[in-house]
């Protein structure tokens, strides 16, 4: 019979935090310097914030029991992640013994915790703030060494490189959420649902991250092409909205909208421009990308997850794949294909498509490599994984009051 309380992680969450938070703190004081940045940096550093804190933030919260974890360990998860990705970041670019941090290189740290972000959602609920942690650091570790190698080997321009987030991150999660299958849980887990409250401020941060995307795939294009990317996006994001509500309809026994398949859907579009941002100029290719793109997801949504489930024992919370992962399987597709089209020099088109198999070889290997790795040292014992009564279940890792009246 399992134990009517979770297990206590004072002995592990506590070191760990102030371990981390003390080896960032010496290392900003003796080898980091800061310098000024253009102002225009600022209104993108808040938006990609507004989408990191309260985008993904709400987003976690669709689970009835699980709001506070969801909200709150994103948090913790998004700003240690952070820390370490301009620690690493930085030494990359090691000038005269300092590591020099502006609001760019913060901007760029936070869109490498993103891809943790997503990983983190196909594994939500059913891991503790301990093994969150260690998913954010060894991740953003393996993301960065990922844009390392396509740089030194292939010298992937960082738009490229970095827009390959959403790839990465999925893997990842999937190797994850895999290895770390219960066996006791063929199905969906006990308090794994949502009500109109949870789903409704779950919807709210789908919201947030559909209104700053156009911002976010404007970030790192120079200044001739930002109106572009902001457009492209835009209308992207439009058409898998609609497409993803027509989906829907048609996909439900009922014919009445699913929320949760939804908001799964409505992004897909913006996720398959940011990777073929580069090769995408007409705003009707745009949109028929986020058309094709909604199409994926929505399917994928609908009748992969229950089939990873069943055939595999994969169990996706957040449909990571049919939302962040095969989106971005199809821009990367695009991305190839436009390009092939642009180009007269057979030999150069040649290149250029053993040049981009070769990126994406390397960002899938590194991704499902560290997943993997990630996923054994989790299952060690000494992190206290909830037990299945106790997943998706605030109560295991936060205090309230007793809300009981006595008469």
């Amino acid at each position: 019979m399992a134990p009517k309380y979770a297990p206590s992680l004072r002995s592990r969450l506590a070191p760990i935090l102030l371990i981390l938070q003390t080896g960032f703190f010496i290392i900003v004081r003796f080898n980091i310097c800061c310098e000024a940045s253009a102002v225009f940096f600022f209104s993108e550093f808040q938006d990609v914030n507004v989408m990191l804190i309260l985008g993904f933030g709400f987003l976690f919260t669709f689970p009835v029991r699980y709001g506070f974890s969801g909200s709150g360990f994103n948090l913790l998860v998004a700003v240690i992640a952070t820390q370490w990705a301009l620690i690493l970041n930085g030494i990359n670019s090691w000038y005269n013994t300092k590591i020099r941090i502006d609001l760019k290189s913060i901007i760029n740290a936070e869109l490498c915790t993103m891809s943790a972000l997503i990983s983190i959602g196909a594994v939500l609920g059913k891991t503790n703030q301990v093994q969150l942690i260690l998913i954010a650091l060894l991740e953003v570790t393996g993301f960065i060494l990922n844009q390392w190698l396509l740089l030194t080997l292939l010298k992937v321009r960082p738009l490229n490189s970095i827009m390959l987030l959403f790839v990465f991150g999925s893997l990842f999660g999937l190797m994850l959420t895999w290895i770390l299958h219960r066996k006791t849980q063929e199905k969906r887990f006990e308090k794994e649902k949502f009500d109109n409250k949870s789903g409704l401020f779950s919807m709210l941060g789908t919201l947030f991250l559909w209104m700053f995307w156009p911002s976010f795939n404007s970030i790192l294009v120079d200044e001739n092409h930002k109106l572009r990317a902001v457009c492209n996006t835009y209308l992207a994001l439009a058409v898998s909205a609609v497409t993803a509500a027509a989906l829907a309809v048609l996909s439900s026994p009922r014919g009445k909208l699913n929320p949760i398949q939804m908001q799964s859907s409505i992004l897909s579009g913006g996720v398959t421009v940011s990777v073929s941002m580069s090769v995408v100029e007409h705003p009707w290719e745009a949109m028929a990308l986020g058309f094709t793109a909604a199409v994926i997801s929505a399917v994928g949504f609908r009748y992969l997850k229950n089939l990873m489930l069943i055939a595999y024992e994969c169990h996706d919370t957040c449909a990571v794949l049919s939302t962040y992962g095969l989106p971005g399987l199809l821009g990367w597709l695009v991305q190839l294909i436009l390009q092939i089209k642009n180009s007269d020099d057979h030999t150069v088109m040649l290149r250029f498509v053993v040049f981009h198999m070769c990126a994406l070889f390397i960002t899938i290997s590194v991704s499902l490599l560290t997943g993997i790795l990630t996923a054994f040292l989790l299952k060690w014992k000494f992190w206290r994984t909830p037990q299945n009564n106790k997943c998706f279940d605030d109560q295991a890792f936060w205090e309230f009051p007793n809300l009981v009246v006595r008469k």
